[in-house]
């Protein structure tokens, strides 16, 4: 049996460290509000009483969501960069990035997240229409 020193001082600072951080998130009011978080970990059969660890996966997810959409812009920045030269002069002009599911599903593949969009596909011509234009 292995009793060194060092790895009980170890253990004892992560599990301060570990209360530190967990007493700081009573404090902490994240971006994803507790009640959404709560909503979605019921709505997936998970139950806890202690705020704390709600908390702690809205911080989770915000950081999620946070990296994605970083990703998502660099994909979006590498997209506009290979445009030809001369539509990137007009669209300089118009300093706005536009997000595009394109940029959003190469970010979400990255993290083993594959989204694809349902192609639109019309039964007959006039689906969609108002009920009282389909009369012609």
């Amino acid at each position: 049996m292995n009793h060194n020193p060092q790895s009980s001082e170890v253990k004892v600072d992560d599990d301060a460290a570990l209360s530190d951080f967990l007493a700081s998130l009573m404090d902490y009011t994240p971006t994803i509000p507790d009640e959404l978080v709560e909503h979605y970990l019921a709505k997936s059969g998970f139950q806890c009483p202690d705020v704390r660890l709600t908390r702690l996966v809205a911080v989770a997810t915000q950081k999620f969501v946070a990296e994605v959409a970083g990703d998502a812009l660099q994909h979006c920045k590498a997209r506009q960069a290979t445009i030809p030269k001369d539509k990137r002069d007009k669209q300089q002009k118009d300093k706005r990035l536009v997000l595009t599911m394109e940029d959003l599903s190469k970010a979400l593949r990255e993290y083993g997240v594959n989204l694809r969009h349902q192609e639109y596909f019309a039964d007959s011509p006039s689906t969609g229409m108002d009920p009282a234009s389909r009369d012609e």
